[in-house]
């Protein structure tokens, strides 16, 4: 499977379908590939798709942090280069939402930007956190990601994850070399990133505030607010249908623009 580099730091993404514009989905804090499942399949037919795990996530190299933003940045566009992508759709979630937004301020790459339960100031990542061999302590912290009445009407999903979790998920560690890059992050002025960006945010997520979302919406010069009322962090996960049309209709209405 193909690997990047980031100065000596391997990352490991996987490359999916073969359509003339690149998706590429920036993952949340300690999270693994997992996290995707309900936005891939949405985008692999259509599109060309990567799907990359962060430093210290998977089969990525893990070196000692704390990491910053501009470095998980570097990490990404180490991938599109390794892929020989030279425009790509960036879809983010939480952490990984920061970082496409970072990214896009500073590359020409980026050509359009989803960012799913992401937003300014205020966050607390390291609340997702459960250990891997935890089963009652991932299932706890994977509730809480998603809202009662999701959980009620989907009991199947939350074994799913639990299951992904206890697969794919990084130690302790890791995910306090993440959340570091999200407590010291400066975003850049927003009114120099120009990339049109779908914000997508559920009003009851606990771990990613909904006014700092809205604020990151209103303040790109291209943003576009979609919230939905009673959601939790896991967002594309419980409005997944909506989610994923939105997403496919932003990415062919930038090709159809070039």
């Amino acid at each position: 499977m193909p690997t990047a580099h980031n100065d000596d730091v391997s990352i490991y993404y996987e490359s999916a379908g073969a359509g003339d514009e690149t998706v590429a989905f920036v993952g949340d804090v300690g999270f693994g590939a997992w996290q995707w499942a309900w936005q891939h399949r949405a985008v692999a037919g259509p599109f060309h798709t990567l799907v990359f795990d962060h430093r210290g996530v998977g089969r990525s190299d893990a070196p000692p942090g704390p990491y910053s933003m501009s470095t998980l940045a570097a990490d990404v566009e180490s991938v599109l280069a390794d892929a020989g992508v030279r425009g790509a759709h960036l879809v983010g979630r939480g952490l990984g939402g920061l970082v496409a937004l970072d990214l896009a301020h500073g590359s020409g790459r980026v050509r359009s930007l989803t960012l799913l339960g992401s937003g300014l100031g205020g966050t607390t990542p390291m609340e997702a956190f459960a250990p891997t061999d935890d089963r009652a302590a991932l299932r706890s912290s994977t509730e809480a990601l998603l809202s009662a009445s999701f959980r009620d009407t989907h009991p199947d999903v939350v074994d799913r994850i639990v299951s992904w979790r206890a697969a794919e998920d990084a130690p302790r560690r890791v995910w306090e070399a993440q959340a570091a890059a999200v407590s010291d992050y400066r975003p850049p002025p927003l009114y120099e990133v120009t990339a049109p960006t779908l914000v997508v945010h559920g009003g009851a997520d606990g771990q990613w505030p909904v006014d700092g979302a809205r604020r990151l919406a209103d303040g790109l010069p291209r943003g576009e607010w979609l919230p939905f009322e009673g959601v939790a962090h896991l967002v594309g996960v419980e409005r997944s249908r909506v989610v994923n049309d939105r997403l496919v209709g932003l990415v062919e209405s930038e090709a159809a623009s070039t």
